[in-house]
């Protein structure tokens, strides 16, 4: 995390620069706020400490300056000895906190990763805001070449575009979150406010009241129809709505008229074993709500995505905690695509972590941590069987992947390791898809 450090007093730049450079942090001194304010914009990646007595503009100027630029920005000011009430303007302002001359350079270095690790946050999540609000960066996530995944795509493009409102169903840990807010990316109102309500999660007054109102005064939400208008409301858990509140979210699309201003996305979470949604709603709001559907494929009937998704996680997961990512048999290929993933893919995400942390440690097997889920079934294996070809191609495919990744991208090294001739490896990558230039760094 980079620190802006501004002060017109070269010593006291270079004093504070020195003592956080020694706690690890990224410095950038400054000897005026004008200039201060030429380099760091929006998005800046750090948090400023700047002194209050400069000479042109002051500190309390350039927080102004700042606060105006980008409110969450965490600034540390300088004040002088018994400067109180300077102290306390500046908190209004917006200052993270301040420090007062002679300071103590352990309370700076505290008071710097407090604000480091609350900028992380706010950048975390406008960088989520951000990828949920761009259709394409989402529709990378619903990765897979299985005809069920391409299939899928291809609905929620052509799902986006239209003004209905939308059921998307699925086994749990399918993505149907995932699909929800590709559906509003992608489409008309991407522009438009998108707000998510677990259905499931608030007793009838209180879900009443989020969705239609009036708000009790010390509760802080707007109702849900009134902050997404005009945009997308997602309803999860709808098969757990209250009759009455089904009776009120009837009149209230009824008395949107065609097209709905607001566009509802209904997700079905149902997994009771012979009962489906429409035995939950009444007649009228569910063929409201189901004019247009989607079904989120589960994981075990995406075929060859499994072992590709396993190989992408573990991946990260290796970035992420520093180390290798583990070597995946033959044998653990063909029991990853047989399992039956009663989780899908929040299953297999999970799983992946687990098999990295259990390599870093360099014991265990894939093979053991299927057995031993808790979700999993007594078998790893599924009554759906797959030919012998698709277990070989798949984990041919990630065999040549992995080992294009580990050499990244060297031809000669991949040749080497995995015996094979030069025109018989471009043979193979051409079939699977997969591009030299993808694994160069």
């Amino acid at each position: 995390m980079k620190i802006a450090i501004v002060d017109d007093e070269r010593d006291m730049r270079q004093s504070i620069s020195q003592w956080l450079a020694l706690s690890g942090y990224d410095t950038q001194s400054f000897a005026s706020a004008t200039d201060a304010l030429a380099a760091i914009d929006v998005d800046f990646p750090g948090i400023v400490i700047s002194d209050i007595k400069m000479p042109g503009m002051d500190g309390i100027q350039f927080l102004r300056k700042l606060m105006g630029q980008d409110s969450t920005l965490p600034v540390i000011l300088i004040t002088g000895h018994g400067d109180v009430p300077m102290a306390v303007e500046a908190m209004r302002i917006g200052a993270f906190d301040f420090l007062e001359k002679p300071f103590d350079p352990e309370r700076m270095s505290t008071l710097a990763r407090k604000a480091s690790n609350a900028r992380r946050l706010t950048l975390d999540n406008r960088a989520l805001r951000r990828e949920l609000s761009d259709a394409s960066l989402l529709m990378k996530k619903l990765i897979g070449k299985s005809s069920a995944m391409v299939r899928l795509r291809e609905e929620i493009l052509d799902i986006s575009q239209a003004d209905g409102h939308v059921l998307i169903d699925g086994e749990t840990g399918t993505g149907k979150t995932l699909v929800a807010h590709a559906l509003h990316a992608a489409g008309t109102r991407a522009g438009k406010k998108f707000v998510l309500l677990s259905c499931g999660a608030l007793d009838e007054p209180v879900l009443m009241r989020r969705l239609f109102g009036p708000v009790l005064p010390e509760e802080s939400f707007l109702p849900v129809f009134e902050e997404a208008r005009g945009g997308t409301v997602v309803l999860e858990d709808i098969e757990t709505l209250p009759e009455a509140v089904q009776a009120r979210l009837l009149n209230a699309i009824n008395s949107e008229g065609n097209p709905p201003e607001t566009r509802i996305i209904a997700i079905s979470n149902l997994q009771a074993p012979g009962k489906i949604l429409k035995d939950c709603l009444r007649q009228d709001l569910f063929y409201r709500l189901t004019a247009l559907s989607i079904t989120v494929p589960p994981l075990r009937q995406r075929g060859n995505d499994i072992l590709d998704m396993f190989n992408r996680l573990t991946e990260t997961f290796s970035e992420d905690y520093g180390c290798d990512p583990p070597t995946v048999s033959a044998q653990e290929a063909a029991q990853l695509m047989q399992a039956p993933w009663p989780g899908n893919v929040r299953q297999l995400t999970n799983l992946a972590e687990r098999a990295v942390l259990q390599a870093r440690r360099g014991q265990g097997k894939i093979a053991s941590l299927l057995m031993s889920d808790a979700n999993e079934v007594t078998s790893v294996v599924t009554t759906e069987g797959k030919p012998l070809k698709e277990y070989v191609e798949a984990f041919e495919k990630m065999l040549i992947d992995n080992t294009m990744r580990r050499h990244k991208g060297s031809i000669t090294k991949v040749m080497d390791e995995l015996l094979l001739p030069r025109r018989t490896l471009n043979e193979k990558m051409a079939k699977y898809g997969l591009q030299r230039s993808d694994y160069l760094n």
